[in-house]
């Protein structure tokens, strides 16, 4: 999974444990792991949404500042379908999560 670079460092302290993201096919499975810094990000859930049910929580809750923010990094290809990912982040040195 990739980050916009001023999400990567919250997401590594354990601070953003979900992200929003518009494709068109899911492109990450739950129990997957992702590398990111020197650890990976866990996935530990992965459901379609519908874009209405991105409120201003959730769109905090993935490090923005609200649902227009949100959806300005989102909305970057041709993906229509809506998917709410969660995920843990573990730092190799340790394999602790950080959520």
């Amino acid at each position: 999974m990739m980050f916009a670079k001023r999400l990567r460092e919250p997401v590594m302290r354990g601070e953003i444990t979900c992200s929003v993201r518009i494709w068109q096919a899911p492109r990450v499975k739950a129990g997957g792991r992702y590398p990111l810094g020197p650890g990976a990000v866990q996935v530990t859930s992965i459901r379609e949404i519908e874009l209405s049910d991105i409120t201003p929580a959730l769109a905090r809750r993935s490090g923005f500042a609200g649902v227009v923010d949100l959806l300005k990094t989102a909305r970057h290809g041709p993906g229509e379908r809506v998917f709410l990912v969660e995920f843990e982040y573990s730092d190799a040195a340790s394999g602790d999560a950080t959520s």
